[in-house]
């Protein structure tokens, strides 16, 4: 692993125990509603169809050996209310690529069960955000301590915080 993905996968570790800088998403029922610093964000309805191009892409991690065959590694990252990730640091670049998530997440212990994917862009090489989604529910998340915008999308677990909510309260 070169030194820059080295420190990527490192800040996805010190990552999840911080507090995002910028917004985050959250959805009631269809209509996701950002509350911020920078005032209300309008209503908008996830976007089910990219949604449903996810689950299509990624259904057969939920055998997390298909996962590790396809190069992701556990990272030893286990956050509660959000899960044990496993990285792909292959894919750490500037783009956002709907099909291809960086990051898987699942639950911890045994079975492990796959409830969300993350995506994880370099501030180094993205000094904005990446589009992301269509429409406005996903908010990412941006941490200059570590250097990289996140996004997860909670699509194999329901979260009443929201499909693009950084935690879910239901993983425990």
């Amino acid at each position: 692993m070169t030194p820059r993905l080295c420190t990527a996968a490192l800040a996805i570790v010190a990552l999840a125990a911080c507090t995002p800088e910028e917004p985050t998403a959250s959805t009631s029922g269809e209509v996701a509603v950002s509350a911020n610093t920078y005032g209300v964000r309008d209503a908008q309805r996830p976007p089910e169809r990219q949604l449903e191009h996810v689950r299509r892409a990624t259904t057969r991690y939920h055998d997390i050996r298909r996962a590790i065959a396809d190069g992701y590694a556990d990272i030893n990252v286990v956050i509660p209310n959000m899960g044990r990730h496993s990285l792909r640091a292959t894919l750490l670049d500037a783009a956002f690529d709907l099909e291809r998530p960086e990051l898987l997440v699942y639950t911890p212990g045994e079975p492990p069960h796959l409830v969300a994917v993350e995506y994880a862009v370099p501030l180094d090489l993205a000094p904005t955000p990446p589009e992301g989604f269509s429409g406005n529910a996903d908010v990412w998340d941006r941490n200059t301590t570590f250097g990289l915008w996140t996004l997860h999308a909670w699509i194999w677990r329901h979260n009443p915080d929201g499909v693009f909510a950084p935690m879910n309260p239901l993983v425990p």
